[in-house]
């Protein structure tokens, strides 16, 4: 089997590993919705049993991204896959309350290893953009689909769960394409097995950055529904229209980021989008009608998948090994579990104007610093004495372009090595052979 060929299956099993983690978060609204209905919780209650599988699905994260290598992808992938379809399918099969509980969170820890899994191996492609690209159309194909078969399964909160678990039956068969183990890897691989973290102020500064810009995302998305049918006056079949345009339009933007790829760097994208993502949250939180209630929730779909396939590209790129990328995805997660009750929170507390005014300020605030991790952090040309000695301006540029740049090419900033002179002695017989030689040219001439 050729290298490509097992690059393609490797390709593979990570995009279907990213689909069955992140299913969960997707479906979250659907799951809270059920568990309130089928099981007779309050909205809060049923919303605190989402946001604490979300929460262990955050923890497996932070828990893998310095012990993944030493279990091996292949093995922590299968773990997770087991825990998802243990945890989501005896949650599905019971209707005591304290064991659905313990069922969703036994599956948000699978969910947060399939996607811990995930999120290294796109950080170790050549192309981590575009692997994290066809994740996240992937996810949002299956999500879709699901939103519009779910309803046709009957009620309860089995289908779902059942859904998830089943999902994670149909990717274990992909995971027989990861590598089984640990092994060093010869040049310049070998130094990234062992290692600092680095980066390590980009990368607190993204996550933290990620944390606020995820909760605030799902701080709107909790309460979009409330927002159509109570303050846009709108009917459950309208609001349901609408959000599945919104879904539609994710799948959008997914393939237009996927299209654009490197085209305009990352720090662009970030900056830009994260600024037009917080006056759709303005326009949808304050909507009186259906055309700014479809208008904002629409575009903010569209525009969401894009400025996260860049970010995770970017976690990607701080570390080759994934560390950084496992980091990132668990803060995202973490924010993901906060949102909703931070949406509650602040919807009961201002309004919903003034909650979109409140999570509006708070995404323009973190778009400079992950914009400047974007500018500073990721491609950096070589240092401006490798550049003079190794082909000037040009070879700067390209450096800094490089998607696959290895590891050991020296960053900016950092200290350039030292140049030894080595002296190389010259016999007098040589000397005077070579002397003779260049002479003999000369007389020809």
């Amino acid at each position: 089997m050729s290298s490509r060929t097992r690059g393609a299956g490797a390709l593979v099993a990570l995009v279907a590993l990213f689909t069955a983690g992140h299913l969960a978060p997707y479906l979250l609204p659907t799951v809270v919705g059920r568990l309130s209905a089928g099981l007779g919780l309050t909205p809060a209650r049923a919303g605190l049993v989402g946001s604490v599988l979300l929460l262990g699905s955050s923890c497996a994260g932070f828990a893998l991204a310095a012990r993944g290598e030493r279990i091996g992808p292949r093995r922590a992938a299968r773990a997770g896959l087991l825990a998802m379809v243990v945890g989501y399918g005896s949650a599905a099969a019971t209707g005591t309350v304290p064991l659905v509980v313990a069922g969703a969170v036994l599956g948000g820890l699978g969910s947060g290893t399939a996607t811990a899994v995930a999120a290294a191996g796109i950080a170790g492609r050549r192309d981590p953009h575009r692997a994290a690209t066809l994740g996240l159309l992937s996810v949002s194909a299956a999500a879709g689909a699901l939103y519009l078969t779910l309803p046709h399964l009957g009620g309860g909160h089995a289908p779902p769960l059942v859904a998830i678990a089943c999902a994670a039956v149909l990717v274990w068969p992909a995971t027989g394409r990861l590598p089984g183990g640990t092994r060093a890897r010869a040049g310049a691989g070998a130094a990234q097995v062992t290692g600092p973290l680095p980066h390590r102020r980009a990368g607190i500064v993204l996550a933290g950055g990620i944390l606020c810009w995820s909760l605030a995302q799902n701080a709107l998305w909790g309460v979009s529904g409330r927002i159509g049918l109570t303050q846009a006056g709108l009917s459950e079949v309208t609001v349901g229209a609408v959000l599945a345009a919104a879904l539609g339009a994710g799948l959008a933007g997914v393939t237009a980021a996927g299209a654009l790829g490197s085209r305009l760097g990352r720090a662009v994208p970030i900056g830009a989008g994260t600024v037009l993502i917080a006056d759709c949250v303005l326009l949808s939180s304050s909507a009186g009608g259906l055309a700014s209630f479809a208008t904002g929730e629409v575009l903010w779909n569209a525009l969401y998948p894009v400025v996260l396939s860049y970010l995770l590209g970017l976690a990607a790129s701080l570390d080759p090994r994934g560390r950084w990328a496992v980091l990132v995805g668990s803060a995202s997660s973490l924010g993901v579990a906060c949102g909703p009750v931070t949406g509650s929170l602040l919807s009961e507390g201002v309004g919903y104007p003034g909650m979109g005014a409140v999570l509006c300020a708070l995404l323009l605030l973190v778009a400079a610093p992950m914009t400047a991790v974007a500018r500073h952090a990721a491609g950096r040309p070589l240092v401006p004495g490798s550049v003079r000695r190794r082909g000037g301006a040009p070879a700067a540029v390209l450096a800094g372009n490089a998607s696959g740049t290895p590891a050991l090419v020296p960053q900016m900033g950092a200290p350039e090595q030292p140049v030894a002179a080595i002296r190389v002695p010259v016999t007098r017989h040589r000397l005077t052979r070579a002397a003779v030689g260049l002479a003999g040219v000369r007389g020809r001439e």
